[in-house]
């Protein structure tokens, strides 16, 4: 009875460090090109994270039985409630830890991680390795490697479509008369794609920059009678929703399958419990991280963040239809990664460090996973 107390808060603490580390990054994209303020695309994909976690229990079977260690382990060792509590413990410790540090990782990888970790300790040889290789580590290596690949074209084909129907950029500029304090003058680099700032200009009327809300770079002409902003815009809002929507259709199975050995325990009443500390960790928790996704990997404007976005909201809903344990969080690095390849504007430093975490966040969960297993098994629960 108390082991399996303790693996369900175990397990729902595994969905708090998961939607600190995880919610915002369906966002992350509004808050990053200036679209939103940091209140409002948290609130956003809290919102439409819930909703994903809700819709989970009909449309993402495979992944509930995916997580629940069945076919990597033998089935006596996969219903055991001590294995299942050394993945919860290995897997949301990763994660937090990786919070606190503001990384961006896979709760999938962590998952992964500790699943083999905990086999390795349970069944040594026995683990099937095979079934770890094809059924995990292929889709989490393929997910950011097609994000990159898909969103440079993608965005160059939506640049070149949006010009033909007369939808285009435009940048609004300060312009007055220069006082006192030289003013630097504004100049487009078209290499860079971005606005520099010359040596100081002569007395006069100059060009300036001003404030983030005076100087800002928006769309004009129109579509269907829209406003090339507005529908941008709009189109920016709805792809960040169903980033997260898609996040959370994805990673909530993963999560409820450490639930399935609790046969007390009905599969909604878990699955909205798993919702829930979900988005309490992201309102809670992840400011650190979103500042890594929004300002540190690229720069980005509106129509750059919408095409980053649609590539990863396609990438995740199609995995969760077809049961592939993709990461929300690889997909999405790499479709921001692929914009700033793009406009030049990608942090080397930034990107180097994220696949370090990823690196490690395998190992560290393997770790904690096998070690948590093997003190079960000196000191078991009663």
């Amino acid at each position: 009875m108390l082991v399996t107390i303790l693996l369900f808060l175990t397990t729902l603490f595994v969905a708090y460090a998961n939607g600190a580390n995880d919610n915002f990054k369906g966002v992350a994209t509004l808050y990053g090109s200036n679209t939103a303020t940091y209140r409002s695309a948290i609130t956003l994909a809290t919102i439409t994270t819930l909703a994903g976690s809700i819709c989970s229990l009909y449309f993402a079977e495979a992944l509930v039985h995916a997580f629940s260690g069945k076919g990597l382990v033998p089935d006596a060792v996969a219903i055991s409630p001590y294995f299942l509590l050394a993945v919860a413990t290995g897997a949301g410790a990763t994660v937090f830890l990786a919070t606190l540090l503001g990384l961006p990782i896979s709760t999938t990888h962590a998952l992964t991680g500790a699943l083999a970790g905990a086999g390795l300790a349970a069944v040594g040889p026995q683990l099937n390795l095979a079934h770890l290789g094809s059924g995990f580590f292929a889709p989490l290596l393929l997910g950011p490697v097609l994000a990159v690949l898909l969103t440079i074209p993608f965005y160059r084909t939506l640049r070149s479509l949006s010009g033909r129907l007369g939808i285009r950029r435009e940048s609004c500029v300060c312009v007055g008369v220069q006082h006192f304090i030289p003013v630097r003058q504004l100049h487009y680099n078209t290499a860079l794609q971005q606005y520099t700032m010359t040596a100081p200009a002569s007395a006069g009327v100059d060009i300036t920059v001003g404030t983030q809300k005076d100087c800002i770079e928006r769309y004009q002409g129109r579509l269907l009678g829209v406003s090339g902003q507005s529908l941008v815009s709009g189109l920016h809002y709805l792809s960040a929703g169903t980033v997260s929507f898609a996040r959370g259709l994805n990673d909530t199975p993963k999560i409820v399958g450490l639930l399935l050995v609790v046969q007390a325990l009905h599969i909604q009443f878990g699955m909205l419990a798993i919702a829930i500390a979900m988005a309490v960790g992201g309102l809670l928790g992840a400011r650190k991280v979103a500042i890594t996704m929004s300002k540190k990997i690229a720069r980005m404007n509106d129509g750059q963040a919408l095409t980053a976005n649609l590539v990863t909201g396609l990438l995740v809903i199609l995995a969760s239809r077809f049961g592939l344990p993709v990461s929300t969080t690889h997909v999405s690095v790499g479709a921001i990664s692929g914009i700033g390849l793009v406009n030049g504007s990608a942090d080397k430093s930034v990107l180097g460090g994220i696949l370090i975490s990823w690196l490690l966040t395998l190992p560290v969960a393997a770790v904690f996973g096998a070690l948590l297993y093997a003190l079960l098994g000196f000191f078991p629960l009663t």
